[in-house]
């Protein structure tokens, strides 16, 4: 357990509904519990082995991600090797105990979540 010096400050502290709000703040944005997903099931990963893990993401939206989940301590960015210049993601402490929640939406997606009927029928 994090003292609460380690804690994320949120603007709705005291409240009882306030955890279940600040959690999806911190994963809820479209592409961030899919690459703490891969993360969590692949191990630290590189830039384009993380683009290629995250399909149909864009290089500055996998970029902007991945700062914003830097910021709020869920993965971290360690420079592998300076010669070629490689960096790899991994998930802090912090972001691995995420791991029954990204568990429990993966498992009620795959009980409830059906395909589009055709390819035309756009995503979720």
């Amino acid at each position: 357990m994090h003292d609460s010096s380690d804690g994320l400050q949120v603007w709705c502290a005291g409240e009882e509904w306030c955890p279940v709000t600040s959690t999806a703040t911190l994963i809820c944005r479209k592409w961030h519990p899919v690459i703490i997903h891969r993360l969590l099931n692949d191990g630290p990963l590189g830039f384009s082995a993380l683009q290629d893990q995250v399909d149909g993401v864009s290089s500055k939206v996998l970029s902007d991600s991945l700062e914003d989940l830097q910021e709020k301590k869920l993965i971290e960015r360690s420079i592998v090797s300076e010669q070629p210049f490689r960096v790899e993601y991994s998930l802090t402490e912090r972001g691995s105990e995420l791991e029954p929640v990204v568990s429990a939406m993966e498992n009620w997606g795959k009980r409830h979540l059906q395909p589009p009927e055709d390819e035309h029928s756009g995503r979720f």
